[in-house]
Parts: structure tokens; C-alpha cells; sequence
């Protein structure tokens, strides 16, 4: 017999009400392996309360670390750090845990970390990000499962990058930050976690210039030192968020938040007929009466992000008329459509486009989360539903949104951990 975690929605419930949103997940698992290479402690706070952080807590004191985390803030101190090869128990666990390899490069000569874990949304090729590594100079072998990473020096590049990856723009910052002369990224990736980065860099003295354009401008080799450092808001977080409500009927006010980073989905949710209004670090939400169908492709920031397409998707299943999703990013990030269906709606899937036809309601029953972001899809259907719904496969949830059941009853809905045993 087995314990299963469910989060139960009780649907049909308009969100009303303030919230505030957390820091951000992205921002947190660049910056946490970062704080190494500072020979210092380190304090940064606005952390989210989140599974990937605890996961990365773990990894820094097996390496050596002392830690300490509470209330969204984190106290690192590096001095001790004398390993360089974290185990796969883990390495697993989470996606970013590749960010270690470059830190670990920049302070030992050599990494050995098994390749990255995380969601299974499609193929995540870490060429580009090979491509920076051994452009500053290290050796890089993938061989049975690890990336081992070794460099006697590590010197500036002018590096190139195939596409704007995220995780090859940070790996590659990382690296640069401790290799002796200039590095200039071309078509970096200008998401706004890859700005919070350099300006943690910047703080702990590094010389990062250029961050959310398409070239980064590194001169590496500076002494570091601590710093306190708070990230900024969640973006998808935020996101999800501003979706829920207008998928409820709602009305909400989402503070702390930067809403420069949301125009892409405030722009759609315009376009749809909900309104939409932003003032200093608040993001005013509200359903009046419309909810049309819309077309959505998406795109590296500043566009439409891949990681709200799925929440977003959630919404148009109720939306007047016939809307069209282009995933561009990750090829497998429709898997979670099955549940939808389940729930009743009308979905079609041709290769990486969606066909969404509106249906009056959907209808709460038991589902399942198949990635991180599809988690919160399955909130959002749940909250829209008729009904009750459980969501299973929680740990998924849990690694990337800190404590949304609280946010979601101080707006009003039904939403509630439970536990249940089963014979599976």
C-alpha cells in the first residue's frame, strides 16, 4: 500500500483578490551555483520556497558548503567546497543542475557532473552549451552519462551561439566570468533570469556587460567577492497567475511583480478581450464578460514564453471559437493535452500546432501532471472545471511554484493537498 499527494481543486470559483508573487525559479538555480565562485559568503534573498532550491541546498553542502536556508533567504559560505563531482542521486533531480559544471571548472580545473535531469518536454540538446565550454578552452567528454569538464586555463572568446539557448547563455557566462581576457556571446539568450544573472555577477565584482541584448560582453578573470543579492519576481509564476484569473471570471492584483516582463502575455490577454492593467510592481487582472479565441506561437523572449503555453492552452479550452498554439520551442509539450481531453475538451494536435475549439465547460475529474509547467495547466483546468479535480503526480508542482495552494484560497478557490493510499 502506497501514499499517494493529490491537490484537490473544487472548480468554478472566480479569483478575487491581492496576491504577491515569488521570486524567481530561473533566476534562483543561476544564481545558487554562482554564489561558489564569490571564495565568500554570500546572502541572497527573494528565494522561492520551492523543490529545485531545496534540491540545489543539498548539492551545495555535499560539496562542501555550509548553508542555510529559511524564510526566502539563503546564507552560502564556499570556503569549504572541495569536491567537484556531485552525485547522480542529485544531479537527477532537477535541470540546472548542469550550471555546476562551469563553477566547478572555474574553482577546481575539472567538473564531473552526470548529465541533467528535469522535465521531459522534448529534446534539450546541450551542444550549444558544449560549444562555449570548449571555446574558452576546457575539454569536454559526455561519455557514460557525466560531463567531465577539465582546463589548466581557461581564456576569452568570441563565441557564437547555433540559437539563443538559455542554458548554453548561462553556462557559458559562468565560465567566461573566470576565464582570463574577453568574451563576447553572440545571439545570447535576453530572457530576464539571464539579466538577474549578470547583475549578481556584476555584484560580486565580475565585469558582465550587455545582458538581455544579443551580445554579452564578459571580462573575465576579476577577483569576486560576497554580496547580498535579492532576485527578481517569477515571470511564470506571475503568468500563471494573470491566466487563472481570467479563466475564472476574476478579478485580481498580483504585486511585486515587473510587468515590462509580461507584455507578451498581457498583450494576448488584451487581444482576447480581458483587461489588463500595470503600475510600478503591480499587474491588475479582470475578466469583463469577453474571452475570445486567439491565435499563439511560441517564441525566445521577448516573446510568447513556452513555459506559459500550457496554462495558456488550459484557458483557450473554454475561450468562444477556434484558437491555434504553435509550440516552437519543445516538441513533446503537448503530452499534457490528454488530460485535458479527459476533462472535455476539444483538442487537435498536428505536430508542434494545437487546435483548440472552445467548449462551454470542462468537467473535473482525476488527472495527471506530465512536466513542471503542465502542472500548473492542470491547476488552471481545475480551477475552470465543473466539479472536483485531482491532480496527481505532484512533485512537479511542488519544483517550481511555492506555496500556490495558499496563494490560490487567499483568492478565494477551493484548492487543498490531500493524501490517499493505493494499491500502486
Amino acid at each position: 500500500m502506497a501514499i499517494q499527494e493529490l491537490l484537490s481543486i473544487q472548480g468554478g470559483v472566480p479569483l478575487r483578490g491581492t496576491v504577491r508573487v515569488s521570486g524567481g525559479k530561473n533566476a534562483a538555480v543561476a544564481i545558487i551555483p554562482a554564489a561558489l565562485l564569490a571564495g565568500e559568503p554570500c546572502t541572497i534573498e527573494n528565494l522561492p520556497e520551492i523543490e529545485d532550491v531545496k534540491v540545489l541546498k543539498e548539492m551545495l553542502t555535499w560539496l562542501g558548503a555550509k548553508v542555510d536556508f529559511a524564510g526566502g533567504v539563503m546564507h552560502i559560505d564556499p570556503r569549504g567546497v572541495n569536491k567537484y563531482n556531485p552525485p547522480y542521486e542529485l544531479v537527477s533531480r532537477m535541470r540546472a543542475s548542469y550550471y555546476l559544471v562551469p563553477v566547478l571548472l572555474g574553482l577546481f580545473g575539472k567538473a564531473e557532473v552526470p548529465m541533467p535531469g528535469g522535465c521531459n518536454i522534448g529534446a534539450r540538446p546541450i551542444d550549444q552549451t558544449l560549444k562555449g565550454w570548449r571555446a574558452l578552452g576546457a575539454k569536454v567528454d559526455t561519455m557514460r552519462g557525466v560531463m567531465a569538464a577539465e582546463a589548466t586555463r581557461l581564456t576569452g572568446a568570441e563565441i557564437s551561439l547555433d540559437m539563443a539557448s538559455v542554458g548554453a547563455t548561462v553556462n557559458t557566462m559562468l565560465a567566461a566570468v573566470m576565464a582570463e581576457g574577453n568574451t563576447f556571446i553572440h545571439n545570447a539568450a535576453k530572457e530576464p533570469h539571464i539579466v538577474d544573472l549578470a547583475n549578481f555577477l556584476n555584484s560580486m565584482g565580475a565585469s558582465v556587460k550587455g545582458a538581455g541584448t544579443d551580445i554579452i560582453r564578459i571580462r573575465g578573470g576579476r577577483p569576486l567577492h560576497g554580496t547580498t543579492y535579492a532576485v527578481i519576481p517569477d515571470q511564470i509564476e506571475t503568468g500563471t497567475l494573470m491566466i487563472a484569473a481570467a479563466a475564472t471570471g476574476g478579478d485580481i492584483v498580483i504585486q511585486d511583480a515587473i510587468p515590462y516582463h509580461m507584455e507578451a502575455l498581457s498583450a494576448k490577454l488584451l487581444e482576447m478581450g480581458i483587461y489588463v492593467h500595470d503600475e510600478d510592481d503591480r499587474i491588475h487582472v479582470r475578466y469583463d464578460g469577453v474571452m475570445r479565441p486567439i491565435n499563439v506561437k511560441t517564441q525566445v523572449y521577448p516573446g510568447f514564453p513556452t513555459d506559459l503555453q500550457q496554462p495558456m492552452t488550459a484557458m483557450l479550452t473554454i475561450a468562444g471559437g477556434q484558437s491555434v498554439v504553435t509550440e516552437n520551442i519543445f516538441e513533446s509539450r503537448f503530452r499534457f493535452v490528454d488530460e485535458l481531453r479527459r476533462m472535455g475538451a476539444n483538442i487537435r494536435v498536428v505536430d508542434r500546432v494545437a487546435i483548440v475549439d472552445g467548449v462551454n465547460h470542462l468537467v473535473g475529474c482525476p488527472i495527471t501532471t506530465t512536466d513542471l509547467r503542465a502542472g500548473a495547466a492542470m491547476i488552471v483546468a481545475g480551477l475552470i472545471a465543473e466539479g472536483t479535480t485531482e491532480i496527481g503526480s505532484t512533485q512537479f508542482i511542488r519544483r517550481g511554484y511555492e506555496n500556490i495552494d495558499v496563494k490560490l484560497r487567499q483568492l478565494g478557490a477551493k484548492v487543498e493537498w490531500i493524501t490517499r493510499e493505493t494499491n500502486y
